[in-house]
This record gives structure tokens, C-alpha cells and sequence, in this order.
């Protein structure tokens, strides 16, 4: 059913309204752990492969669903740099902003980066860096059949299951994952779904500042709730700021802004410095 239902989705010829109206539908609905894996086990067998196995066992991803209306800058972008510089592969994979003034993509792009570079340069980045970053279009052709969907979906305020499902198809599959979701809802549906993709281990979390308030981020504002999957299913609590040794913050230091805004924040923050720079 997932299969049909993500072949009439990404077809050319299927009516852009009635796409809406499914998506609409099933969200209305509620999707079910068993929907959200399945559609993603399809998206993840049609995403073109990016040939980065020898890294996969090791690899880890850092990301979030988006839509918590925050409007924090980079914050998973900005720790993959500092997992790859500590060691680590990181399998980064993401998109444009949809509704942020700023995406992953955006920022690499603003860094450099290549949205489109070769599967030898991908490589060729793990080597030197530990980091490659997968743009999402260039892995997933069958997506940009949706993307207008997607786009006047968030444009109305609505969700859809595309919202969960691009964090849980990294085309390169690292073993493991760390994925802040919009909503508390899906803290432990998405651990569920990413341990029956088979993922060795990972956390799913969610960051609450204030009743009122949502981060797609584990933060020092608030409370986090956090839970496990594969190796770490046992984690169900974080430890509190002080037991990590950690100082609470306010939101407002977690504040981004345009692609420009954002790439003085990811400089400031490489160099030792601090993240408030917004105007």
C-alpha cells in the first residue's frame, strides 16, 4: 500500500489538489508508526545510492523535521561540523528552507558546497573531512513531484507526513541518528519507525522551552524530552542541565536569521565565540 501510494504521490500525471487532499487526509487522520516506516522503507529503496557504505557502520546523521516556528539558526549543521572534526562520519542530509529563511542547503551552499557534487566528491570529502552532505533533490528525483504539494501545504499552516519522512531516508543510511522532531507527539513514534528501519542506534528528541514553545533541538532552554532507539531504546530521560554541567539559556541566543545572519553565526561559533549575533 505505501508503495502505491508513494508511486501516485511522485507520478507526474496525478492531480496536484488530489495529492493535497490525501496528504491532508492521512494527517488528519494521524499516521501510524507502521505508515511513516513504510513509506519511508519505499522513499529509501527509490533514492538514488550514493556508494558511501565503507562509512555507513560509523556514520551518524544530525537533523531535525523543521517546523517548530523557532526560527533558531543551523544548530544540526553547525554540530555535524563539529562530530566530523572530532572523528566522526557524518552523513548530513538535507534541503532548502521551506518555511525558515534559512536550510541546511542554503547554508552549505552559502559554505561552498557542491548541492550537486559527484559521488567521487562525496567520497573524496569523507576522506579528508568526515563530512559529505547529501541535498535532498539530487537523492530523492521522485520528490520533486511533491515539492509543490509540500510548499502550499506549509504555506496554509498544514503538515504532512513529508515532514517526518526526510530525516528517515538519508540515501547514504548511517547506522546511527540523532533526529529532533516539531512536535512531542512524535518523540517516541519516530524512535520506533527509525528502529524498525534498522538503525544501530540513535535518539529522537524534542525541546520545550515553555508550554507554549517547540524546538526540533535538544537545548539549555526548558525541558527535553528524549527518547531511544536500536542500542539506546533504554533512554527514555534526559539528565538534567546541571547533572551535564550545562547553564540554562534563553531562546533569544538561539535565534537565526537569513543565509547571511546565519553563515556570521556558524563563523562566530567555529572560532570559539559566541552565537547571539542576531540584529
Amino acid at each position: 500500500m505505501a508503495a502505491r501510494a508513494a508511486a501516485l504521490l511522485t507520478a507526474p500525471a496525478s492531480e496536484l489538489e488530489s495529492k493535497s487532499d490525501f496528504l491532508i487526509a492521512l494527517s488528519d487522520k494521524g499516521e501510524t508508526v507502521t505508515e511513516v516506516a513504510a513509506f519511508a522503507s519505499t522513499f529509501r529503496d527509490l533514492a538514488v545510492d550514493p556508494q558511501v557504505q565503507p562509512w555507513a557502520e560509523r556514520a551518524i546523521d544530525v537533523c531535525g523535521t523543521g517546523g517548530d516556528g523557532a526560527h533558531t539558526f543551523n544548530i544540526s549543521t553547525a554540530v555535524s561540523f563539529i562530530l566530523a572534526a572530532a572523528g566522526v562520519p557524518v552523513f548530513k542530509h538535507g534541503n532548502r528552507s521551506i518555511t525558515s529563511k534559512c536550510g541546511s542547503a542554503d547554508l552549505m551552499e552559502a559554505l561552498g558546497f557542491d548541492l550537486q557534487a559527484s559521488h567521487d566528491v562525496q567520497r573524496a570529502s569523507l576522506e579528508a573531512l568526515n563530512f559529505c552532505f547529501f541535498f535532498a533533490p539530487a537523492y530523492h528525483p521522485a520528490f520533486k513531484e511533491i515539492m509543490p504539494v509540500r510548499k502550499a501545504l506549509a504555506a496554509s499552516g498544514r503538515r504532512s507526513i513529508f515532514n517526518l519522512l526526510g530525516p528517515l531516508i538519508n540515501p547514504g543510511r548511517p547506522a546511527h541518528q540523532l533526529l529532533g522532531v516539531f512536535s512531542n507527539d512524535w518523540v517516541k513514534p519516530l524512535a520506533e519507525t527509525l528502529g524498525a528501519l534498522g538503525l544501530e542506534s540513535g535518539l529522537v528528541v524534542h525541546g520545550r522551552p515553555s508550554e507554549s514553545q517547540a524546538l526540533d533541538e535538544l537545548s539549555c532552554v526548558g525541558h527535553n524530552q528524549v527518547a531511544g532507539f536500536g542500542r539506546l531504546a533504554a533512554i527514555q530521560a534526559m539528565p538534567t542541565l546541571a547533572e551535564l554541567g550545562l547553564s540554562a539559556c534563553n531562546l533569544e541566543v538561539l535565534q537565526g536569521g537569513d543565509v547571511d545572519q546565519n553563515l556570521l553565526i556558524m563563523q562566530a561559533l567555529m572560532d570559539g565565540g559566541d552565537s547571539n549575533l542576531s540584529p
